[in-house]
C-alpha cells in the first residue's frame, strides 16, 4: 500500500495533522493509531475519565524505573490508547500557556529557523483558528474553529468555595487563564460542549471520515520507520491481521507521544550510536538528543475530608448515577456536564506579582493516584493538586530491547532538581493556607495529607516524595533546536536532522514545556506541522 503521507499516532497532534493534510494537500493520507476507537459513552461524557483513570483499555500505563531520589518509588505515567490520544481521555482543561513560553522557543531557534518563527505571534493564529469558544471572542480567542471550548457545564459548591478562599489570600479572580494575564484563581474552560467531549478525534477526524483521501487504521502498532539512502520511505506496522508495510511518497509524520515517539525513532536507527549498538540496531542517524530532555509537570495532592455531603463522592454510583443521568437526559444539566475539575489557580507563593510558579486544580473528591490509593479511605472531600509549571528536572526514555512490542524504559525524574522541590513545597504551603481560609475552611473536617500540623521542610519534602505523580504532560524527548546544538533532534520546521521526509509534531518536539496543560499546544503543533508540509508558512 502506498500513500502520499503517513501519520504515525492518532493523538491530539496526529489527528490535527492528518485531517488537515487530507482536507487541503490533495494527497492520500494514512493515519496509524495503535489504540481503540474513541466512540464510547464513558469517553464522551466529561466526567467519564474518573471511571477509568485507574484501569482501562483506553489507557497505556508506562511504569517508571525505580526513582532513587524518591526513595526507590515506581509510579505510572498513563497515556491515551485511543484515537484522539490524550484529548479523548483527559480532564479536558483548555490551556495554552503563556506568551513567554513560545517567545522562549523562538529565542532558542532564532537565527537558525529558516524564516520560521515560533514566538507567540506565530503560534496564536493556529490556536485561534482551531478554537470555537462559546463565551470569548477577541484577539486571543476564536469562535468558529472545530474545537469546542466552553465554560464548565456545572460547578460544584466545593469549587466555588475554593475560588473564594484563594481570593481571601490576595489572589485576583481571573476570568480567562488564556487571557492577557495568567495569574489568579477562577474557573477553567474545557474542550467539551453540552455534556459531550470535543476531542481531536471528534473535532478534526470525524469531519474527514468520508473523505477518500484519508485512511484511518486502528489497532496498528508501528514497529519502525523504513529508511532508504537517508530518506524515510515507509512504515512497518502490525495489527490483528499480521505484519504490514505502508509506503509514503512524500513525507512521514511521527506523532506517537513523548514516550513512544523516541522509541520508534530508536527502533528505526535514529539515536546515539552506542545505545543502538547495545540492541543490535543499525544506525541511520546518530542523534544524541533522542529520548533525552524528558520533561513533565510534577503534581502533588493536598487532600481533606469534608464535614458534610459536599463534592462528587459517589455521584457516579447507584441511585445518584441514575438521578444525574436522568437530569442530563431531560434537561442537559447537572454533574454529567462537568469534567469533575472546574476550578484552578496560577500563583507565585513567594513573589505574587512575578510569573506564576504553581498551577492548582481543585477536585471535589478524595483523589490520589492509583499507586497511592491505599493511603486514604474514600469519602466526601476535596483534593487540591499543586503543579510546578516550569520544572527544571529532566528525565529520559530508552529502549528496553530491540523488540518493538516492549515498552520503553522511562525515568522522568520528577522533583529531582532541588529548585523544583523547593517550588513544590512553597505551593503546598500556600494551598494549605487556602484550605484554612473561609468559606472553604468551615466545610473541612480535617486535612488528611500532608499533615497540616507539621509543615517543616523535612515533613513537606517527605510528603512530596511519597505522592508526586505525573500531570500527564510528558514532553521534549525529540526537541527542536538551533543548528549546531548537538541535542537538537529537529530543526525549526520539525524535520528530523539527517533524515529526509520525516517530521515529528507531538509534544516530543518542544524545546521546553509550556506553563499549563499540554493538549492545546499539542494540537497547535499538529496544525503547524501540516502548514509547514504544505508550504503555507513560507
Amino acid at each position: 500500500m502506498t500513500y502520499d503521507y503517513i501519520v504515525i499516532g492518532g493523538g491530539s497532534a496526529g489527528c490535527v495533522a492528518a485531517a488537515r493534510l487530507a482536507a487541503e494537500s490533495g494527497g492520500r493520507v494514512l493515519l496509524l493509531e495503535a489504540g481503540h476507537s474513541n466512540r464510547h459513552p464513558l469517553l464522551d461524557m466529561p466526567p467519564g475519565i474518573f471511571k477509568m483513570i485507574n484501569g482501562s483499555k483506553f489507557m497505556r500505563y508506562h511504569k517508571t524505573t525505580p526513582q532513587a531520589h524518591l526513595d526507590g518509588r515506581v509510579h505510572d505515567i498513563p497515556q491515551g490508547n485511543v484515537l484522539g490520544g490524550g484529548s479523548s481521555v483527559n480532564a479536558q482543561v483548555y490551556m495554552r500557556g503563556r506568551p513567554d513560553d513560545y517567545n522562549a522557543w523562538d529565542a532558542i531557534l532564532r537565527g537558525n529557523n529558516d524564516g520560521i518563527g515560533w514566538g507567540w505571534k506565530d503560534v496564536l493564529p493556529h490556536f485561534r483558528g482551531m478554537e470555537g469558544n462559546n463565551r470569548l471572542a477577541n484577539a486571543l480567542h476564536g469562535t468558529e474553529g472545530p474545537l469546542q471550548v466552553s465554560d464548565p457545564g456545572h460547578i460544584d459548591d466545593m469549587s466555588r468555595w475554593f475560588v473564594q478562599a484563594v481570593q481571601t489570600l490576595g489572589e485576583p479572580f481571573n476570568p480567562d487563564f488564556n487571557g492577557p494575564n495568567q495569574r489568579g484563581v477562577g474557573f477553567y474552560q474545557f474542550t467539551n460542549r453540552k455534556g459531550k467531549r470535543s476531542s481531536a478525534a471528534y473535532a478534526f477526524i470525524s469531519p474527514q471520515l468520508k473523505n477518500p483521501k484519508l485512511t484511518v487504521r486502528l489497532g496498528a502498532e508501528v514497529d519502525r520507520i523504513l529508511i532508504e539512502n537517508g530518506r524515510a520511505v515507509g512504515v512497518a506496522f502490525r495489527d490483528k491481521q499480521g505484519q504490514h508495510v505502508a509506503k509514503a511518497s512524500r513525507e512521514i509524520v511521527l506523532a506517537a507521544g513523548a514516550l513512544v515517539t523516541p522509541k520508534i525513532l530508536m527502533l528505526s536507527g535514529i539515536d546515539p550510536a552506542d545505545h543502538l549498538a547495545e540492541h543490535g540496531i543499525d544506525v541511520q542517524a546518530d542523534l544524541a538528543g533522542v529520548g533525552q530532555n524528558l520533561i513533565d509537570h510534577p503534581e502533588v495532592p493536598i487532600t481533606a475530608y469534608a464535614n458534610g455531603p459536599y463534592g462528587y463522592y459517589r455521584q457516579g454510583d447507584g441511585w445518584r448515577m441514575l438521578r444525574n443521568g436522568l437530569q442530563f437526559k431531560l434537561f442537559g444539566t447537572g454533574p454529567v456536564t462537568s469534567a469533575g475539575v472546574e476550578a484552578g489557580a496560577f500563583v507565585n507563593p513567594v513573589t505574587p506579582e512575578a510569573p506564576p510558579t504553581i498551577q492548582a486544580f481543585c477536585v471535589p473528591i478524595v483523589y490520589l493516584d492509583r499507586d497511592a490509593q491505599d493511603a486514604l479511605k474514600d469519602g466526601y472531600g476535596i483534593t487540591i493538586t499543586t503543579v510546578v509549571v516550569k520544572p527544571k528536572s529532566r528525565g529520559e526514555v530508552r529502549l528496553a530491547s530491540a523488540d518493538a512490542a516492549a515498552m520503553p524504559i522511562v525515568s522522568p525524574n520528577l522533583l529531582k532538581h532541588p529548585d523544583d522541590m523547593k517550588t513544590m513545597v512553597e505551593g503546598q504551603r500556600f494551598f494549605l493556607r487556602a484550605m484554612a481560609a473561609q468559606p472553604l475552611a468551615q466545610r473541612i473536617k480535617n486535612v488528611a495529607v500532608p499533615n497540616p500540623d507539621d509543615t517543616s521542610d523535612a515533613a513537606m519534602i517527605a510528603h512530596c516524595k511519597r505522592f508526586v505523580k505525573t500531570n500527564y504532560h510528558p514532553a521534549g524527548t525529540a526537541r527542536m533546536g538551533a543548528d549546531g546544538d548537538p541535542m537538537a533532534v529537529l530543526d525549526a520546521r520539525m524535520r528530523v536532522r539527517g533524515i529526509d521526509g520525516l517530521r515529528v509534531c507531538d509534544m516530543s518536539a518542544v524545546p521546553d514545556i509550556n506553563a499549563g496543560n499540554t493538549n492545546a499546544p499539542a494540537m497547535m503543533l499538529g496544525d503547524r506541522c501540516a502548514s509547514l508540509i504544505m508550504g503555507k508558512l513560507g
